[in-house]
C-alpha cells in the first residue's frame, strides 16, 4: 500500500511541469485556432461554362493528385521534356525555346514583357478588351513607351489599322490578343508577322482563351512570342502557362543591356532549368511538380483527339450555342461571325434585367456559372465558355435551358 501512495505521488509530480508547459504555451498564442479548419473541406460540384477555369476531368485530376517527386528528379525532368513537345505541337512551332511558367497565363504575359522589353522600347499595345490594357499596364511599369491602337469591345483591328501604328510609332514589339476573353473576339493573325517583322518589330500574342479553341500557327504565321493557359481547353487547374520564343525573340532578350527585372521570371535562367540552351539544368526554383502532371496529361489529351479535331469541335458547338441564344431572342455582341471566339460566346444583357440576377439564379438553380463581362464589357455581356472537355452539345443544351429557365424567372427591372 505505502509503494502505491508513493508510485502515485511520484506521477502526480512529474506530470506537474507538463502541465505548466501547456499552459505557458496556450499563453503564448494571441491567435486562436480558426475553427474552419477543423470542418472538413467542402467544395460543391458546379458545371464551369463562364471564361475559365474549365472543369477538370478524371484524368487530368488524377494525375494531378499522384504523390510530389523533387523537382530536379529524372522523372520530372522527363515530364517536363513531355511538356515541351506537348506545347510545341499545340503551338505549332519548332523553337526550342518553349516551356511552361510556373504561374497563369497574367504570369506569362509578365514573363514576356519583362524579358523583351527594357526602359525606353517603344511598344505597341492593340487594345480592344482588357488584356491590351493589362498588357500596356505592365510595359509602362517596365519603362517603356507605349503606344496603344485603339478598338471598340467586340471588334478586331485589320492589317491596315496595325501597318498604320507600326509606321507612325515604330515599336520593338507589337502586343495584340488572339482570343479576348472579355468581349468574345478572335483576332485574324494572317499577316501580322510578316507585317512586323517588315517594319524591324516582334509580334507578341496572348492565346490564354484561344489555344486548342481556334487555329493557330506559331511559326507559319511568324509569330515571335505566344503564349497561353493551362485552365481553358487543355482543362488542367490554373498555375502553369506555356509560352514559347522564337529565334528572334530569344536573340534580342540575349542582347539586353541589363539583367530583366525579375529574377522568378528570367527566361535564361528558365531556358536553362527546362532544357532548353544545351547546358546542364541548374536549380531555378522548386516548381509546382502537381501542375506540371495535370499540364502534361491536358496536352497529352489534346495530342490523343488532334488539333484539328479539336479547332472543328469548338467550331461546331460555339455555332450551336450562337444559333440557340438568338432563339431565345438574345443578341450576339460580336456581329461577324468569323470573329467570334469559339471557346467563349458574348451576348449582350437582355433590356431591362440585371445581369448579376442571371448569373445567380443559373448558380443557385442549376449549379451552372457564367459570368458577367469585365474591363470595357462590364455591364453590357453575359460571358459563355466551352472549352475542352466542356465544349460538348449536351453542356450547350443545358445552359440554354438554364438561361431560358432564368429570362422566365427573373424579375425585369420597371426602369
Amino acid at each position: 500500500m505505502h509503494c502505491a501512495v508513493l508510485l502515485l505521488a511520484s506521477r502526480a509530480a512529474s506530470a506537474a511541469p507538463l502541465r505548466t508547459c501547456h499552459a505557458m504555451a496556450s499563453n503564448l498564442l494571441h491567435v486562436l485556432p480558426p475553427q474552419g479548419l477543423l470542418r472538413p473541406l467542402a467544395v460543391p460540384e458546379r458545371l464551369l461554362l463562364g471564361p475559365g477555369p474549365s472543369n477538370v476531368p478524371p484524368r487530368i485530376l488524377a494525375a494531378g493528385g499522384r504523390q510530389l517527386l523533387g523537382h530536379m528528379h529524372p522523372e520530372v525532368l522527363q515530364v517536363m521534356d513531355d511538356i515541351k513537345v506537348g506545347i510545341q505541337y499545340a503551338f505549332q512551332t519548332q523553337n526550342r525555346l518553349t516551356l511552361a511558367i510556373s504561374g497563369t497565363g497574367h504570369c506569362a504575359m509578365e514573363a514576356a514583357l519583362l524579358n523583351l522589353v527594357e526602359h525606353g522600347d517603344t511598344v505597341l499595345v492593340a487594345v480592344n478588351g482588357i488584356w491590351g490594357q493589362r498588357a500596356a499596364d505592365i510595359a509602362r511599369r517596365l519603362g517603356a513607351s507605349v503606344h496603344e491602337l485603339l478598338k471598340p469591345a467586340g471588334e478586331y483591328f485589320t492589317p491596315w489599322d496595325i501597318e498604320e501604328g507600326l509606321v507612325r510609332h515604330k515599336p520593338s514589339v507589337l502586343f495584340i490578343t488572339h482570343g479576348e476573353s472579355s468581349t468574345g473576339v478572335l483576332q485574324p493573325l494572317e499577316g501580322l508577322g510578316k507585317l512586323c517583322h517588315r517594319h524591324g518589330c516582334l509580334l507578341l500574342v496572348d492565346a490564354v482563351a484561344s489555344l486548342g479553341g481556334a487555329p493557330i500557327f506559331m511559326d507559319q504565321q511568324e509569330i515571335d512570342i505566344l503564349y497561353s493557359g493551362s485552365q481553358k481547353v487543355l482543362n488542367a487547374p490554373p498555375g502553369s502557362a506555356p509560352i514559347s520564343f522564337s529565334e528572334r525573340a530569344r536573340e534580342k532578350i540575349l542582347r539586353r543591356k541589363v539583367k530583366p527585372p525579375s529574377f522568378y521570371l528570367d527566361m535564361c535562367w528558365l531556358a536553362n532549368y527546362w532544357g532548353c540552351d544545351g547546358e546542364p539544368r541548374r536549380y531555378h526554383h522548386t516548381a509546382p511538380i502537381n501542375s506540371f502532371f495535370s499540364l502534361r496529361e491536358g496536352l497529352a489529351m489534346l495530342v490523343e483527339l488532334g488539333l484539328e479535331n479539336s479547332w472543328e469541335h469548338h467550331r461546331v458547338n460555339c455555332a450551336q450555342l450562337c444559333q440557340g441564344l438568338r432563339d431565345l431572342g438574345l443578341e450576339l455582341f460580336v456581329k461577324e461571325e468569323k470573329a467570334r471566339l469559339p471557346t467563349i460566346t458574348t451576348v449582350r444583357v437582355p433590356e431591362g434585367y440585371d445581369w448579376k440576377e442571371i448569373t445567380a439564379f443559373l448558380m443557385d438553380n442549376h449549379a451552372i456559372e457564367i459570368s458577367g463581362g469585365l474591363g470595357p464589357s462590364e455591364g453590357k455581356v453575359l460571358r459563355i465558355g466551352l472549352m475542352g472537355c466542356n465544349s460538348t452539345s449536351k453542356n450547350v443544351d443545358r445552359v440554354l435551358h438554364a438561361l431560358r429557365d432564368a429570362l422566365r424567372c427573373c424579375r425585369r427591372s420597371r426602369l
